[in-house]
């Protein structure tokens, strides 16, 4: 099943609508599908580099708003479904310590999500689940995804194929490395300051 999703989505990235699937499967990607955007962005911004920019931005904007759908899904389905699943076994209280642990760090949380391989729809329903505020998520969101997906198509506009091959082979470490040096950056920043 997978690899007829992913063939499909290879055949899609060369047609004339790609750029309205490409919003799709990266609003769907946030919230519940399990194929990232990048599997289209990169064909796309191969076969037609002057628009790799805007092919960056239909991804972000279809990432962003299906994060926004992860995140009603999780505050408005957890009342419903979750609390009192929570509340039948005894765990609303430690739940709401949760909540709080994770609206603590929860910009960082989903940053990082957004920009690492972790499964993005995770962070949305979670900061839905937990209540964390809502500009925050959006501000965290529109940063992590815009990096990761006009970092991809300033690669390819500049590097083409040979940076394909390169973001692909290597893309999981690639991000983990840059979280590494940006968290690096900021603990250097406030043990100096």
């Amino acid at each position: 099943m997978m690899r007829s999703l992913y063939d499909w989505m290879m055949r899609t990235a060369a047609s004339d609508r790609a750029p309205t699937a490409l919003f799709w499967v990266s609003f769907i990607e946030s919230s519940v599908f399990p194929i990232p955007p990048d599997v289209m962005l990169i064909p796309m911004a191969i076969a037609n580099r002057l628009k790799a920019w805007w092919f960056a931005a239909v991804a972000t904007m279809g990432s962003v708003n299906g994060g926004l759908a992860g995140y009603a899904f999780g505050y408005f389905l957890f009342d419903l479904v979750g609390k009192p699943i929570l509340d039948l076994y005894g765990y609303g209280e430690k739940f709401q310590t949760f909540a709080a642990q994770y609206n603590e760090y929860g910009a960082w949380i989903v940053f990082m999500a957004g920009l690492t391989p972790f499964p993005y729809k995770v962070i949305t329903i979670a900061s839905g689940t937990t209540g964390l505020n809502l500009a925050v998520f959006l501000l965290a969101s529109v940063l992590a995804r815009g990096i990761r997906f006009f970092a991809v198509a300033g690669l390819l506009y500049y590097f083409g194929q040979p940076i394909r091959d390169f973001i692909e082979r290597y893309f999981g470490i690639l991000t983990i490395v840059f979280f590494v040096l940006l968290v690096g950056g900021f603990a250097a920043i406030k043990f100096l300051l």
